[in-house]
């Protein structure tokens, strides 16, 4: 379905694809089937950390720049819920209310991501890999080490989402349909924004920058556009991560959560919006049930082996083996003729008595 006709209103549910159909109907009617484990520990964590990795994707898929930044990015909106809201730790916590803080902080990682964007555009390859993640392990250490803003390591806790409309929205079916709408918002806005003119843009300078910038166009801008529009996306999904596990730490923006992003992005697949969220399902029910079948601690191992496996078999991770296996069963449909059909131009080949 074109996302220009899906927007300018030009298209109906009948245009939709039956499959993406019933993947709509199952994700709304989720939690009237699962418990609040399955709904907010699988669902709405899963949705989440698919929206950060869709940042990720956004930039690597479209842009040829992979951002190691990306949950540096939301942990920093999360770290200013915290701080300028309200919290139970009695460090800051300026007590702002949340129409306030929630844009701020949505705002300044946006600023952030381009800010990372405009030191990291002008690199490629393995240097803008290096880059970001030097960013973000220096981001760790800072907010480990700072007391006075970010409390060091213990963090802030006692951080929740307001109650609007008479809803107290942690409550497990409302946080789960908010962070839905937040993932279906910025798929279709990545999916609108690939087949519009800077997706397009963006798409031919990952390709040829060199060719982009003789014809015209602003390959940095370009690029720090795209940060900037991928920080907005992390930012708004580190806001429902804090809120999610009520409190932020160092942990949760170490280095090894930076990496599980970018897992999360190669398991899935980095060529379509809807990878990331295949990807980030599969890491929440890996870390929700291996440890019934291994020791916790061995957990990365297997992540690293799954990976491997997605890398070496299906680079383009599970979306490209999908693909792969709807070929093979589109391929192995009979064809008319194997079934017993006439071809219409064996029957006009055919006798003329038989035409009639």
């Amino acid at each position: 379905m074109d996302a220009q006709r899906f927007f300018s209103g030009r298209t109906s549910f009948t245009d939709i694809h039956p499959a993406k159909l019933v993947v709509v109907i199952f994700l709304l009617a989720y939690p009237t089937f699962t418990s609040d484990f399955f709904t907010y520990q699988i669902g709405a964590y899963s949705l989440i950390l698919g929206t950060i990795a869709l940042s990720l994707m956004m930039l690597a898929g479209y842009g040829g720049m992979v951002s190691l930044a990306q949950m540096t990015v939301a942990g920093l909106a999360g770290y200013l819920v915290a701080i300028l809201g309200v919290n139970s730790v009695g460090v800051m916590g300026l007590g702002w209310p949340w129409w306030v803080t929630v844009p701020v902080a949505i705002l300044a990682a946006a600023l952030f991501s381009a800010f990372v964007g405009a030191i990291s555009v002008r690199t490629e390859g393995i240097y803008t890999i290096m880059i970001t993640l030097a960013i973000a392990v220096a981001f760790f250490y800072f907010v480990r080490q700072n007391y006075v803003l970010f409390n060091g390591f213990t963090g802030y806790a006692g951080v929740e989402p307001p109650t609007l409309f008479g809803i107290y929205w942690r409550d497990p079916v409302p946080f789960y349909y908010l962070s839905l709408a937040v993932a279906a918002g910025f798929y279709a806005a990545v999916l609108y924004t690939s087949r519009a003119t800077f997706g397009l843009s963006l798409q031919a300078i990952r390709d040829n920058p060199r060719r982009m910038s003789a014809l015209g166009y602003n390959v940095t801008l370009h690029r720090i556009v795209a940060y900037l529009f991928a920080g907005v996306i992390a930012g708004t999904a580190g806001v429902l991560m804090v809120w999610f596990n009520g409190r932020i730490s160092p942990g949760s923006v170490g280095v090894a959560v930076v990496i599980d992003i970018l897992v999360i992005a190669v398991v899935g697949g980095m060529r379509h919006p809807s990878g990331p969220f295949l990807g980030a399902i599969a890491f929440v029910l890996l870390e929700n049930f291996a440890i019934d079948l291994i020791d916790r601690e061995r957990f990365n191992t297997v992540i690293g082996l799954a990976f491997l496996l997605v890398v070496l078999f299906s680079p383009d991770g599970l979306l490209g083996l999908w693909e792969r296996i709807r070929r093979r069963i589109r391929f192995r449909r009979p064809t008319p003729a194997q079934a017993g059909h006439t071809q219409p131009a064996d029957r006009y080949n055919a006798d003329p008595l038989e035409r009639t």
